[in-house]
């Protein structure tokens, strides 16, 4: 049974409104017609558009984009104010939100090999597959199969954040490097500065939900890591599942797994998820690597 005993998200210049684009009555409609269709395998067999639901302003490779058109990658895409664009390209579901500009790099039209976040925010699930990465101004982060939310705020000198929702992702900035190992949401900042002679700091969950990490999973026949296990964590950026017992169970009901109960059959709790690894020197090959898009991507 899946636990709710956790925090919830905090926001960071973005609204709840914004948050629940997933629950759109038009959106619902359009993702049951598109799983129903086939999903995204029958879209890139058909030759058919890969877009779930357009709303608003957005722009591909400065041109306005319809819900006629296909994304592929070495596409640029860029939403106004109030507007969202959720769509797949291979096996890889996106969802970017309003006042964004963001970059699909790739060596073939079918698969992203890079997602380059040059302002605003994208949430995303990514199928298996090596040599990916998402590039951020102040990091880059190279990622295999995982849920990833990524942001960058340029009224904080494009300082960034990058939340490993699950999976295992290796993060770079500057010469630090560390990998995260999540099963529910581990978040770090990526300093433009060092801040207290760190560039990568641990952050809390800001700015995205369970939910719509579970709903772009679901347009690429996945699963997130919470419901293949059957419960949630403590969203307070670490990473860790909640282990704690259920209601009714020995011990105590109402802990959050990470103390255990003292009663007789209480059921031990599990170690927790993975430690991110300490700091080290980052090989020059992690240094943010070039836009083929020129100096403004």
């Amino acid at each position: 049974m899946t636990s709710h005993r956790h925090h919830p998200h905090q926001l960071l210049g973005r609204s709840e409104q914004e948050l629940a684009w997933f629950q759109r009555r038009s959106l619902l409609q359009a993702a049951a017609l598109w799983v129903a269709s086939g999903g995204w395998s029958a879209a890139h067999a058909q030759g058919r558009s890969n877009i779930v639901e357009l709303r608003g302003d957005v722009l591909r490779n400065g041109e306005p984009l319809t819900a006629q058109h296909t994304i592929a990658a070495n596409d640029r895409i860029e939403t106004g104010p109030g507007s969202t664009a959720v769509f797949t390209v291979g096996n890889s579901a996106f969802m970017v939100r309003q006042n964004s500009r963001v970059a699909l790099e790739s060596d073939t039209p079918t698969a992203v090999k890079a997602l380059r976040v040059l302002s605003g925010a994208v949430a995303s699930v990514w199928g298996k597959g090596a040599d990916r990465q998402i590039v951020l101004p102040t990091a880059t982060a190279g990622i295999r199969g995982t849920g990833v939310y990524a942001e960058v705020f340029p009224d904080q000198a494009l300082r960034g954040y990058f939340c490993n929702c699950y999976g295992t992702v290796d993060l770079a900035a500057g010469s630090e490097s560390l990998v995260s190992q999540s099963s529910y949401h581990q978040a770090f900042w990526a300093e433009p500065t060092p801040r207290n002679g760190r560039l990568l700091t641990p952050a809390g969950a800001i700015n995205h939900t369970d939910e719509e990490l579970e709903f772009l999973a679901g347009l690429v026949n996945q699963r997130t890591a919470w419901q293949v296990a059957g419960r949630k964590g403590v969203k307070d950026g670490r990473g860790q599942m909640d282990y704690s017992a259920p209601p009714g169970s020995a011990g105590n009901a109402g802990n959050t797994g990470s103390g255990g109960g003292s009663g007789s059959g209480a059921e031990p709790s599990p170690p927790p998820a993975p430690a991110p690894a300490a700091p080290s020197p980052a090989p020059a090959s992690r240094a943010r690597p070039a836009s083929p898009y020129g100096p403004d991507y």
